[in-house]
């Protein structure tokens, strides 16, 4: 199974989320905003960074995603929003887009073409 960064600054959601991964097989660690995903990366290897794109503070999901694809080009991004992709800022071609809200069985089923490499 894959080892996970998942990125959600809603806490409900993000304990929701990252147990349902965990429950998966999974290896998850949970980040609130974006600074904080940046000091887990810098410390850990993951397959998958999962992340929202609006964020509290200085670091959007967009700016983690540009961020992984320059300093971990083996790390899949899966990047979600409750706005239509078109309403939001340029999203690097390596990530992927999962609209809010969406089912787990979305969510796990891009997790696996990201883990592939997809």
């Amino acid at each position: 199974m894959a080892s996970i960064l998942f990125i959600e600054d809603e806490e409900e959601l993000r304990g929701l989320i990252g147990d349902s991964l965990a429950e998966e097989g999974h290896d998850v660690a949970v980040a609130a905003e974006g600074r904080e995903a940046i000091r887990l990366l810098a410390s850990g290897a993951y397959d998958v960074v999962i992340s929202d794109v609006s964020m509290p503070g200085d670091v959007s999901g967009v700016d983690l995603a540009e961020l992984v694809e320059k300093r971990y080009p083996r790390t899949r991004v899966i990047l979600v929003s409750g706005h239509a992709r078109a309403q939001l800022p340029a999203i690097p071609a390596t990530a992927r887009f999962l609209p809010k809200p969406y089912r787990m069985s979305q969510l796990l089923a891009l997790l696996a073409d990201a883990a592939k490499g997809q």
